[in-house]
């Protein structure tokens, strides 16, 4: 189909997929996620449930084994990693594996250019992506030179710069100290009121209640639970099937036997001030 007509209605649909590496280990197991154009999802669960196997499938770095894979009207068998790039940008947990100029700000140009950008259009988005995660002042900077949490942005900076409509994060909060945390929480808010599709796997449970409305848990290649934040998170049993505790907040609610799933500190504190009336 023609841009205009998917311009902004970019559905995933994933359908009946199963993984297995070259090794024989099957990754995933008939899992179905439906995501709508413009959701924020955070995907839950330990190391090894298939979180980055499922995610690697929406860029077409990762293949189906069985089931599908679609990104808006394309099937992501049928197109290149290239291509599926202007879909959807992916910031891989580990920045060294992504980052690759000589400075930083080539490094966040690097993907405007591939997109066939103007000159002017991609400094523009350049400047803008640097600016977002607090790095303008680096951009002459060698990414090496930068700390592991400012190279993790940095690598954040080279996926913003390219205006997908889709926005895959693995583990973005991973060596970030409170402001950091804090910066990526208020990105992830920006894309999302921007009508942006924002995917992210994360351990920090209380990064996900406070910026995700949907959140799913993974364990052993398999969806187990999946639906609004407030929720997923308050059923502590089947979280304990996946090893992921409850929020604080949630799991103190729960123990002060508030009937309320706070997710957010003001909520928490309107409920103790509601219990105490």
């Amino acid at each position: 189909g023609s841009t205009s007509s998917c311009g902004w209605t970019m559905n995933i649909q994933i359908t009946s997929l199963t993984f297995t590496y070259p090794s024989g280990v099957t990754a995933l197991r008939d899992v179905s996620l439906a995501v709508a154009s413009g959701e924020s999802v955070a995907i839950i669960g330990q190391n090894g449930a298939g979180k980055t196997t499922l995610v690697k499938h929406l860029n077409g770095l990762l293949k189906p084994t069985s089931g599908s894979a679609r990104v808006g009207e394309w099937d992501t068998r049928e197109h290149s990693v290239a291509k599926l790039a202007a879909r959807v940008g992916y910031v891989f947990q580990n920045p060294d594996e992504q980052l690759f100029q000589q400075t930083l700000r080539a490094e966040v140009m690097f993907g405007p250019k591939n997109l066939g950008w103007g000159v002017e259009k991609v400094e523009a988005q350049t400047e803008a992506a640097l600016a977002m995660v607090g790095l303008s002042e680096a951009a002459g900077r060698h990414p090496y030179d930068l700390s592991p949490g400012e190279r993790k942005r940095a690598a954040l900076a080279a996926v913003l710069a390219m205006d997908t409509p889709i926005v895959v994060f693995d583990e973005p909060t991973t060596g970030q100290d409170d402001a950091g945390v804090a910066l990526v929480g208020n990105i992830v808010d920006d894309l999302h009121a921007r009508g942006k599709t924002v995917i992210t796997i994360t351990h920090d449970i209380d990064f996900c209640a406070e910026h995700f409305e949907r959140v799913a848990v993974m364990a052993e290649g398999r969806i187990l639970l999946d639906g609004p934040g407030r929720d997923v998170l308050a059923q502590a049993e089947t979280l304990a099937r996946a090893y992921v505790d409850p929020p604080q907040l949630v799991r103190l609610a729960q123990r002060l036997g508030m009937r309320a799933t706070p997710l957010r500190v003001e909520e928490f504190v309107r409920a103790v001030d509601h219990t105490a009336e």
